[in-house]
């Protein structure tokens, strides 16, 4: 056993050979001499003879071991030394060189570290048995290596070269390295393409090329990618690198075996930054000195090679100083004075044999009179700003980014914009993207960044973190598909666990601003999910694997197919698949084995890009909130070939079995039922889908064929249809008696606001009818424009009603206070058109952004988010004020009637309450009251019937009671029609403000 300060030597020695067979034969033993080696070593060279013609000498390797106590070597090892005669033939033999190979070391674990010395290495065979030792970076491959225990071998001598300028032959020449490395330029300016020769001299084997990356001391291995390709022929190879950057920045090694040897060629490539590698913070700024005397830049480089030095200028009452993050180094600088005018800080970037680089940083000082956006602290604290400018503010801590909000011209502040991203989700990015372009191991970083993914992407907060982990995804799968790669089952898992996560963001807050950047992300997650799904190792089937929006089923079949391959998933209602015996075996090849991946997606659907090809019914269609995963691998290979039948449990209305096509709609993808088709199941009641192809599966039910109550649907639209209908004979009936009803203020005001109720209910019962034929979504501007008009014209049509109610109120309480119509009138203009038009505004402002405008699936305001609100908070207030207004107009008839008039006056009285009730009920909207029950989930139909029958005939209501019951059209009718004219009246039952008004006279004076 050898102690941990014990040294080991292995030695080669160059004896001269006289040509003997004997001495030809011979082969040095192995020794264990301790500390008395070197006595030993003189004993026996004394012993010896020097010959003083040598003829012949060759090079022989002898193995032996030394024990030292130290790294003191013997000096009697650089003489020149005999063999032993015991050991010489009958010629004699003559040691000339003695050298030392090998230098061996037990390490801190027990195991040996064995390096080689100078001239020597380890043949290729040994080195590919034994680990490397954790020694510093040394361009000498296989120069150390650890073995468990000694063994009798040691480090080879390398192939000598040729050394025309040595004059001593005991002097090695520098081995003879078989092949040469070549580059075009050993400074890469980016965007360049980095083209790399190996011109080799000798038969090479294990070829390989690895990039070190500056201040790294780990290779990382380079393969084809987006950005990387590899050529070889017999005596060259070639490296080419397109589109440089300083991510590729480091020393190039060409590794490859030649004459039983290991070889490394290295060359050394710079590749300088850009400016966009640059981040600084802020870009611009405009700072108050009143408000902020000092303020701080900031400019922040990754860490490369080559090195840079960073000033700021200019200088003056100004600090700076270095901070050093992850990946990136930072120099600040601390303006204590603010200046006096706008400047221009530049942060100078230099690099030794490189251009500078030179990063300006514009300041405006805003001055008085300047119009400013004022202080605020909206999400974080905004400074002022001067108008036209943009204030910045930095992320959250682990946050990269930059937070932004601009300040009009008007000095309002417009609305935040944020790019913060999470700074571990950025890194892995960073990680997948290199990975693609082709550095590193795909087999071994694709299963790390999966695990890394899937416990960072649970802290995403911002729809910039969606897209980047969405991003994460489709570079591994681009990359799995690629190098083959195929997934452990602790890989896989961690797959659907970052998909279920991804699945289960808030869909306001995230997937809405994350579509509306990019509006095919839904489609990305859907096609790296699929690609990464069927990648699983043979050996890990089957597998199953369940979490709320994601279940995952794998089972490996083969040679022979004796039945049906049957899949189910507690999904509700039930899915079910099914894949024909006979389209399986028509996938066996020579008894190969088929894996088959079934994989649910819950929610995916619904945020899938609102694309339908042709023959699909678009906005009338709506998909069950799944979609299902059908992929086969047959001998390696993906399958697209193969009958699929699937049952999604109950539909309603007229089915569409449709698949997602990634290449619809110039690669946006969408649904598409080619190759699809529906039909009824012969065991259930459900409908089946049967396709022709395998991809990502589901079905859109008709949304409105078969509605979920067609009854009240038939009877909502023939209410609709009939009001407009009513309402138009509205329009044409006061074309012909306008003049004739508007001889007095009060009329003109009731009227002129019934006229404007008519033109706001009849363009609102318009578009409300015709919503449901336009595409839904947010990214439909006709359905947007239909939801903001019908909200408009709907409480336009109830501030209408207002007005009408207030007019009619204040002759009841001022009875000898007349009202002006040129004050009235611009008032009820205002009432009735511009604080609807401000409700509608505000919401669609508020909400849209937030993705909580638009109900899901139709043009209306949505209910969940609380966007209907703002229409009904308005409603039932009116209806409320309305209300009163009516309960006072009773009041105000019963009053004198009922306690003073005789019976036949009573009943008179209480007809004219009865009319009254008819009249004013459904022009103020009181019915819309009912709608406070149908907005309980638990509730009978019965208020929805009601509700929608008084409410859709609102027009016909109006035509009856508010127009042709009322004595002055019907007297203007007449005698337009009929050239007759009526008896006089002094009292109008019929028109609520005369009656109202005269009855009350006329009470009076019965009462006197």
């Amino acid at each position: 056993m050898v102690s941990s300060a014990a040294h080991l030597l292995l030695l080669a020695m160059i004896i001269l050979l006289l040509g003997s067979p004997a001495a030809r034969a011979f082969q040095p033993g192995q020794s264990q001499m301790g500390g008395d080696s070197e006595k030993l070593l003189d004993q026996e060279s004394r012993a010896g003879a020097v010959p003083s013609a040598p003829v012949e000498s060759a090079l022989v390797s002898g193995y032996v071991r030394l024990n030292l106590s130290d790294y003191t070597w013997p000096l009697v090892l650089s003489r020149i030394r005999t063999l032993p005669a015991a050991l010489a033939s009958a010629s004699p033999r003559t040691l000339t060189g003695l050298s030392l190979t090998t230098e061996c070391s037990v390490n801190l674990e027990g195991h040996i570290d064995c390096a080689c010395l100078s001239g020597y290495q380890w043949n290729a065979t040994t080195c590919s048995h034994h680990r490397s030792c954790r020694a510093p970076h040394t361009h000498q491959p296989c120069s150390c290596l650890v073995f468990n225990h000694p063994e009798p071998e040691s480090c080879q001598l390398l192939p000598p070269g040729r050394s025309e300028l040595s004059r001593d032959p005991l002097i090695s020449c520098l081995p003879a390295v078989p092949g040469n490395l070549s580059l075009n330029s050993p400074l890469q300016m980016p965007g360049d393409t980095l083209n790399l020769t190996l011109l080799i001299s000798q038969e090479a084997t294990n070829l390989s090329w690895f990039l070190r990356p500056p201040g790294s001391p780990r290779l990382v291995l380079l393969q084809p990618g987006t950005q990387v390709s590899l050529t070889s022929s017999r005596d060259q190879a070639a490296l080419s690198i397109t589109n440089m950057s300083h991510h590729w920045a480091g020393e190039y090694v060409s590794c490859f075996e030649a004459q039983g040897f290991k070889w490394n060629l290295y060359q050394v490539v710079r590749v300088p930054l850009k400016v966009t590698d640059v981040t600084r913070l802020p870009d611009q700024l405009s700072i108050s000195c009143a408000t902020s005397p000092g303020f701080q830049l900031s400019c922040c480089i990754p860490s490369t090679d080559p090195a840079y030095m960073a000033a700021w200028s200019p200088r003056e009452d100004s600090k700076a100083f270095l901070l050093n993050t992850s990946g990136s180094q930072c120099l600040m600088l601390t303006v204590r004075r603010c200046p006096a005018a706008d400047t221009t800080y530049t942060c100078d970037l230099q690099s030794q044999g490189l251009a500078p680089l030179r990063i300006p940083v514009s300041v405006t000082i805003i001055q008085d009179g300047d119009v400013t956006c004022p202080e605020d602290s909206l999400g974080v604290t905004w400074n002022v700003t001067k108008a036209g400018h943009v204030a910045q503010a930095p992320c959250p801590m682990n946050k990269r980014g930059v937070v932004k909000r601009p300040c009009g011209l008007d000095g309002v502040w417009g609305s935040i914009h944020s790019s913060c991203t999470d700074e571990r989700l950025l890194a892995l990015f960073a990680r997948a993207k290199l990975l693609r372009a082709g550095q590193g191991r795909p087999e071994a970083e694709v299963p790390l960044i999966l695990r890394e993914l899937s416990g960072v992407v649970a802290g995403a907060s911002s729809a910039s973190d969606l897209l980047v982990a969405v991003g994460i995804m489709r570079c591994l799968a681009e990359v799995t598909t690629k190098a083959r790669v195929q997934l452990a089952r602790s890989a896989m898992e961690n797959l659907l666990t970052t998909t279920d996560k991804i699945l289960d963001m808030d869909t306001s807050s995230l997937w809405t601003p994350a579509q509306a950047k990019k509006p095919r992300v839904g489609s990305t997650l859907l096609l790296a999910v699929e690609t990464l799904a069927h990648s699983l190792c043979p050996q890990d089937h089957p597998f199953t694997f369940s979490l709320p929006n994601v279940q995952l089923q794998t089972q490996l079949l083969g040679p022979t197919f004796p039945t049906d391959y049957k899949v189910s998933f507690s999904t509700r209602p039930p899915l079910q698949a099914q894949i024909p015996r006979h389209s399986l075996a028509s996938l066996n090849h020579n008894g190969t084995q088929v894996s088959i991946t079934s994989l649910v997606l819950q929610k995916l659907d619904h945020l899938l890009p609102s694309n339908y090809g042709q023959g699909l019914g678009g906005s009338l269609s709506t998909t069950p909130g799944l979609v299902l995963v059908i992929s086969i691998m047959a001998d390696g290979k993906t399958s697209t070939q193969g009958e699929v039948i699937m049952d999604f449990g109950h539909t309603k209305g007229t089915p569409h079995c449709v698949f997602w096509d990634h290449n619809l709609f110039q690669g946006k993808g969408g649904w598409s039922k080619e190759g699809c088709q529906a039909q009824a199941a012969s065991t259930s009641p459900n409908t089946q889908c049967i396709c022709q192809h395998l991809t990502a599966f589901s079905i859109l039910m008709s949304r409105h064929a078969i509605p979920e109550n067609p009854a009240l649907t038939l009877l909502s639209q023939l209410g609709l249809g009939t009001s407009i209908l009513a309402l138009l004979m509205c329009l044409g009936v006061y074309r012909l008696v306008w003049r004739v009803v508007v001889r007095n203020k009060v009329a003109y005001f009731r009227h002129a606001a019934l006229l404007n109720v008519v033109l706001c209910l009849l363009a609102a019962d318009t578009c409300f009818l015709g919503a449901p034929l336009l595409p839904p979504g947010s990214r439909s501007p006709l359905c947007l424009a239909a939801t903001f008009l019908c909200h408009f014209l709907y409480l336009a049509t109830f501030f209408w009603m207002l007005a009408q109610a207030l007019v009619l109120a204040h002759q009841l309480l001022f009875v000898f206070r007349q009202l002006s119509k040129h004050q009235v009138l611009p008032l009820m203009v205002l009432l009735g058109y511009l604080c609807p038009l401000g409700f509608a505004g505000v919401t669609l402002g508020l909400y849209l952004p937030r993705g909580q405008y638009l109900r899901e699936g139709e043009c209306w305001l949505d209910g969940k988010g609380g966007a209907v609100y703002t229409f009904v908070g308005p409603v039932l207030a009116i209806v409320g004020v309305n209300g009163l207004v009516l309960a006072m107009a009773v009041l105000k008839l019963l009053r004198p009637s009922l306690s003073e008039g005789p019976p036949t006056e009573k009943r008179q009285a209480l007809l004219g309450v009865i009319k009254a009730l008819l009249i004013l009920t459904p022009i103020f909207g009181l019915t819309w009251g009912l709608g406070l029950a149908t907005l309980l989930e638990e509730v009978s139909t019965v208020p929805h019937y009601i509700f929608t029958v008084l409410n859709t005939f609102q027009g016909v209501f109006i035509l009856l009671f508010g127009c042709l019951m009322d004595k002055k059209v019907q007297e203007a009718l007449r005698k337009r029609f009929c050239h007759t004219w009526p008896p006089n009246s002094i009292v109008s039952l019929a028109t609520n403000e005369s009656y109202i008004l005269d009855y009350r006279k006329g009470g009076s004076e019965t009462a006197r």
